[in-house]
């Protein structure tokens, strides 16, 4: 994964984002630009990365069960993955480290 940062501000980029496209499609990585100070891709990184290592943990556990009925694996039952700020109890707050006052 190769995740390209403050990408609002594009007149101080050190490296074109087609460069960097370029690289992460020649590296076989997923590419993002982000933005903190806008909030731009912020959230969406951090749930690619989620995903991504949930679906790395699956395939492994799946393939250390040999012999397991692979339609109904019981070490990945009942397997949740909780976002912290995303629980529907927040009342709407979407804090995170970086925010402004």
């Amino acid at each position: 994964m190769l995740i390209a940062n403050k990408c609002d501000l594009g007149s101080l980029r050190a490296v074109p984002v087609e460069d960097a496209q370029e690289f992460a499609e020649r590296e076989n990585l997923f590419f993002m630009e982000t933005s903190a100070l806008q909030s731009t891709n912020v959230e969406g990184a951090f749930m690619t990365v989620l995903t991504e290592i949930y679906k790395i943990i699956s395939k492994n556990t799946l393939i250390a069960a040999p012999g397991a009925d692979y339609g109904k694996s019981q070490s990945l039952k009942g397997t949740r993955i909780v976002v912290p700020g995303q629980d529907s109890d927040s009342g709407g707050n979407s804090g995170g480290c970086c925010m402004s006052s």
